[in-house]
């Protein structure tokens, strides 16, 4: 590191994992779908299609790993705000960080298998995984 690089100060409390994983995300009366990046048990990073604006109070939905539950993934509703957005690139979506303020575990259908959660509309525009 040369003497010109900036020091970043590490903030999170938890340890974040790496989770590639669809959510849905409900902002003032809308359902954005998105996919996770990366994800702890206080804060989420995501990208979507939409840019949602700072501080604002969003609604998220998506399974929760294992490695954060300390049992199976399960699915969640969670609450949170919106703490930045970064710029998309030349064909690329928003990335947007949230600090989780709750979240709930949904139930499972009777199969053991979680309730679909994500919806669809002829609004939304189609959701695709990022290439790796």
């Amino acid at each position: 590191m040369s003497t010109t690089d900036p020091i970043r100060l590490e903030r999170r409390a938890g340890q974040r994992f790496e989770a590639l994983t669809p959510l849905a995300v409900h902002f003032e009366q809308r359902l954005i779908p998105g996919f996770t990046q990366n994800l702890s048990a206080r804060g989420i990073f995501f990208y979507a299609a939409v840019a949602l604006p700072e501080g604002s109070l969003i609604e998220l939905t998506f399974t929760m790993p294992s490695e954060i539950t300390l049992g199976e993934s399960m699915p969640v509703r969670c609450r949170g705000r919106v703490l930045r957005v970064t710029s998309p690139q030349i064909n690329q979506r928003n990335g947007v960080a949230v600090r989780l303020l709750s979240y709930e575990y949904l139930p499972t259908g009777d199969d053991g298998s979680a309730l679909q959660f994500l919806r669809t509309s002829g609004e939304s525009p189609a959701f695709t995984y990022p290439s790796r």
